[in-house]
């Protein structure tokens, strides 16, 4: 891969992976904060789900910022962002015109992320990757010798 693309493809990665590693690492801090968040929006078994919820954030940021399984968290994240958008921003609900201003940037930016996810499915986690290193050291050793000559 030309090493502009290495360069573009490992920036873009880590700033995706940056959202999670925070929030995660802020809902560690703050769990009560979170499991209320998740109660108000009829949840059940907030306490426990925070704690996956945690998991999944952090724990698949520091996946997709390394690039290790950057396709799989970045499918599971798909996923979970969708369903985030409309769970917690559904603007289309009869809120006041400030609300829902705030709610309709909220949704959107979510699907943005959504976008964001599909690129690392499609794409991977390029050459600057755990991913990539990994299928480097997994090469045939055919594979290998082609390249090198």
């Amino acid at each position: 891969m030309d090493s502009r693309l290495n360069v573009l493809t490992a920036a873009g990665r880590i700033l995706l992976s940056l959202i999670f590693v925070i929030d995660g690492l802020e809902k560690f801090g703050s769990p009560a904060h979170t499991v209320g968040q998740m109660a108000s929006h009829g949840l059940p078994f907030a306490g426990v789900l925070v704690w996956a919820v945690i998991a999944l954030e952090f724990g698949g940021g520091l996946l997709l910022l390394t690039g290790l399984f950057a396709r799989w968290i970045a499918f599971a994240y798909a996923i979970y962002i969708v369903v985030l958008a409309f769970m917690f921003h559904p603007y289309w609900g009869g809120l006041p015109a400030e609300q829902m201003r705030a709610q309709h940037a909220a949704f959107y930016e979510h699907l943005g992320l959504v976008g964001g996810m599909l690129y690392v499915m499609a794409f991977g986690a390029g050459d600057w990757s755990l991913d990539g290193w990994l299928r480097r050291q997994t090469r045939p050793a055919s594979a290998a010798l082609a390249t090198a000559r």
